[in-house]
């Protein structure tokens, strides 16, 4: 059982360092309760209070790592069920599910179409992470080849799809290195799986018939040494599959069950009889609470709408999106090409260096580092004044690069041009459009 604030204050320090990030121990031990900080951040926790602190300090729905290499990600983790009061850790995961009965040619043709469903977007590289592989019956030998196919020949992660014990240990010999995720654990099969599953140290998930039926199952994998397991509720219905989600999320965090706190795994492919109706599906569940996402399959009109909502969910709302500040080359610049300079804010860097690509003038793009403001925000709270642009501007090493020297500065921050000018004696400082629609033209015109 979790412990509560006064009981986690006994077994601090009580030196009221501040070295946690808050003023008290008393106030970093509500924090601790309530899943609002980690033990770790305590750097004078004994050994004896950190094993008794240990359940109060994890995560109400545990975090479980998935597969290996570039799309290893991680489900679960969170603390809040509304994403306004703090935010979304762990995306949900995307996947689409092949046959094991399906041809290694035609098999080869989808992992190359789904490799290519990559989406660059501010700044981050947006895909799916994971293809599942149900057993269509026709034997291990058939499983494992495919499960060996994909993990050898694409960077997807694997599930493996199987009620059958000696299935799924012929699918984990052939991808034991991708660290797949067993699926799954029945009331039938619970011992076999959960001996595979501790023999091989991979994730687990348990299906059940109701949210109700969960609990009993996740006790005895946990007794029997199992930590790393993932919930199926058993809902195929889509109203159902939504009650169920909101309602193990609750439990786990504001009854603190922790026999249901741990990542869940659905499939709108099993949901619907269009991959249209599936995304709409998937949608729900990105939004309220899947951590997996089982597909049909995956098609660009329907994978990249996902992506974006998952990004927009999982984005942290009181922290902006930035990018590095530097020097960034759009269309190759030379030393005669132009230089403009603007905030560090993500949209405003792509929706510039868009705009600049657009024109194809070659142009040197300055990104001055503003908190993540956009460029009159941050004029405004001081992130851009005009002699911190000026200092940027001589030590980011655009003068090695340029003969000329002429910068033009964003138009809504017309007003620094003045305090840039001093700062950079013998340069001219140039006023752009306000809008960055306009900065073709005004490239062009020059």
């Amino acid at each position: 059982m979790a412990l509560t604030g006064i009981q986690i204050f006994k077994l601090l320090p009580k030196t009221n360092c501040k070295e946690c990030g808050v003023p008290t121990c008393l106030a970093f031990a509500m924090n601790l309760a309530s899943g609002k900080a980690e033990l770790d951040s305590c750097p004078y926790v004994s050994d004896e209070a950190r094993e008794k602190l240990s359940e109060a300090s994890a995560p109400p729905i545990r975090p479980v790592v998935l597969g290996n290499g570039v799309r290893k990600a991680t489900v679960g983790g969170e603390t809040v069920q509304y994403r306004h009061e703090k935010t979304f850790f762990n995306p949900t995961v995307l996947a689409a599910r092949v046959g094991s009965d399906i041809d290694k040619g035609a098999l080869e043709t989808k992992l190359k179409a789904w490799n290519a469903f990559q989406y660059e977007r501010v700044g981050l590289n947006l895909r799916p992470e994971l293809v599942a592989v149900k057993d269509s019956g026709g034997g291990k030998d058939a499983f494992a080849a495919v499960a060996k196919q994909i993990a050898e020949t694409s960077e997807f992660n694997l599930i493996l799809m199987t009620e059958d014990a000696d299935v799924m240990k012929a699918g984990i010999d052939a991808c034991n290195f991708k660290r797949p995720l067993m699926y799954a654990a029945t009331g039938d099969n619970i011992d076999d799986f959960g001996t595979l599953a501790k023999e091989n140290d991979l994730p687990l998930a348990v299906k059940a018939d109701s949210v109700e039926a969960l609990p009993a199952m996740t006790d005895k994998l946990m007794g029997m040494g199992l930590k790393d397991l993932v919930l199926d509720p058993g809902s195929r219905e889509v109203k159902q599959s939504n009650d169920d989600l909101i309602a193990m999320r609750r439990s786990a965090l504001k009854d603190s069950n922790r026999a249901i706190g741990f990542p869940t795994i659905t499939f709108p492919c099993e949901m619907a009889s269009n991959l249209d109706m599936e995304t709409l599906i998937a949608g729900m569940h990105i939004a309220k609470y899947g951590s997996i996402a089982v597909m049909s399959d995956f098609a660009g009109e329907n994978l990249f709408p996902l992506l974006l909502e998952r990004l927009n969910i999982f984005t942290d709302p009181q922290r902006p999106m930035t990018v590095t500040e530097g020097i960034y080359e759009v269309n190759n610049p030379d030393e005669n090409s132009p230089i403009l300079v603007t905030t560090n804010f993500a949209l405003t860097y792509f929706i510039v260096s868009g705009e600049i690509e657009g024109s194809k003038v070659p142009t040197w793009l300055l990104i001055k580092d503003s908190e993540g403001l956009s460029v009159l925000t941050a004029w405004a709270a001081g992130k851009f004044a005009g002699d911190d642009v000026g200092t940027f501007v001589k030590k980011c090493g655009i003068m090695d690069k340029v003969k000329h020297q002429e910068i033009i500065i964003p138009g809504y921050a017309a007003a620094i041009a003045g305090d840039v000018e001093e700062e950079l004696p013998g340069w001219a400082i140039t006023v752009g459009p306000r809008e960055a629609a306009h900065i073709p033209g005004f490239l062009r015109a020059r």
